[in-house]
């Protein structure tokens, strides 16, 4: 039998397995990657950090990239369209304590793509190529990239724009097999991503639809990726990360959520302070009631919650009466 869950080497850093925390805007900041990072995740990302702003020292884009002990090692997905100020940000970002800057080429959402950045940047395999190189050069650590199946439904681009990182110095490309037009919608297609590991000698992360060990295997069986990266389906579920290395789909009790959810606001009140914790808890409570019965009602008591004492009160009655 295969053994899909294992560890992986990405350039010089090794990791301990090969299933990713993929960076997700206004989530994956440093209390929730700290508990992916319990769970197992073998490598967990940074929301995606403005290259301009922190050149331009900006205090709230490089609150984004501090890095707790127990976190490491973490990549900073850096997001721009300039060369040089993308590699002058992953020095500043190498210092700070990354183990790898990874490039973001796989945003959709349009105040990202009106700029010329994000997925936007595969339509320009020139620029890829410029970007890469000099992030690449400018830094000791491994730079990858992320990216999408393309940017207009139809036209496929993963391909080149892989060949075009690889040609320039990345050493590892994640593909999520959606088009930036598609945002979330539809299925991944995972056929994209067999292309991409054909054409490359760098290591290749699947991306998209992976909620399970049984999803994680058949992603790698099916198209010879070298791991996985799991986005949305963590939301609220850092659990996910030692079901999937584990093969265990055994689900958490209410009482042990509970428990997850009483240590993830711990974190965000000593990284954060309380009032931002409070507020900052509210969206991922939501997510962590998903599938709870009852949910629906319970969203607007959560929504509305404004202590750390209305949190403790409201999950200890939802999670364990």
């Amino acid at each position: 039998m295969i053994d899909y869950i294992h560890p992986i080497k990405i350039g010089n850093v090794q990791l301990e397995n090969n299933v990713f925390l993929a960076p997700l805007a206004g989530v994956t900041d440093s209390a929730y990657r700290l508990m992916c990072k319990e769970y197992g995740a073998g490598l967990v990302y940074s929301e995606m950090i403005s290259s301009k702003g922190a050149c331009y020292d900006s205090a709230k884009t490089l609150e984004l990239a501090d890095i707790k002990p127990g976190e490491h090692p973490c990549a900073i997905q850096i997001f721009g369209s300039e060369p040089d100020i993308m590699a002058r940000s992953a020095v500043m970002f190498e210092k700070m304590g990354a183990a790898m800057i990874d490039i973001n080429m796989g945003c959709p959402m349009r105040k990202i793509t009106s700029n010329r950045e994000g997925s936007y940047l595969m339509l320009d395999t020139d620029l890829v190529g410029r970007i890469v190189y000099s992030v690449a050069n400018a830094v000791k650590i491994p730079v990858t990239v992320k990216m999408r199946r393309g940017y207009n439904i139809g036209e496929e681009l993963a391909v080149d724009v892989a060949l075009a990182c690889e040609q320039n110095g990345a050493q590892a490309v994640t593909v999520h097999g959606r088009f930036r037009e598609q945002y979330y919608e539809g299925l991944s297609d995972r056929g994209i991503i067999a292309k991409v590991k054909k054409a490359v000698k760098i290591p290749v992360i699947g991306n998209g639809d992976v909620d399970s060990y049984e999803s994680a295997c058949s992603m790698m069986e099916e198209t010879g990726c070298d791991g996985v990266m799991i986005g949305r389906s963590s939301m609220g579920d850092p659990h996910i990360f030692h079901r999937i290395i584990n093969g265990d789909n055994t689900q958490l009790s209410l009482v042990e959520k509970a428990q997850d959810i009483h240590r993830h606001l711990a974190y965000c009140v000593e990284f954060k302070g309380e009032q931002v914790a409070v507020r900052e808890m509210r969206k991922n409570l939501l997510w962590y009631i998903k599938g709870i019965r009852g949910a629906a009602s319970l969203r607007n008591q959560l929504s509305r919650v404004s202590s750390i004492r209305e949190i403790e009160e409201a999950v200890d009655s939802i999670f364990t009466n």
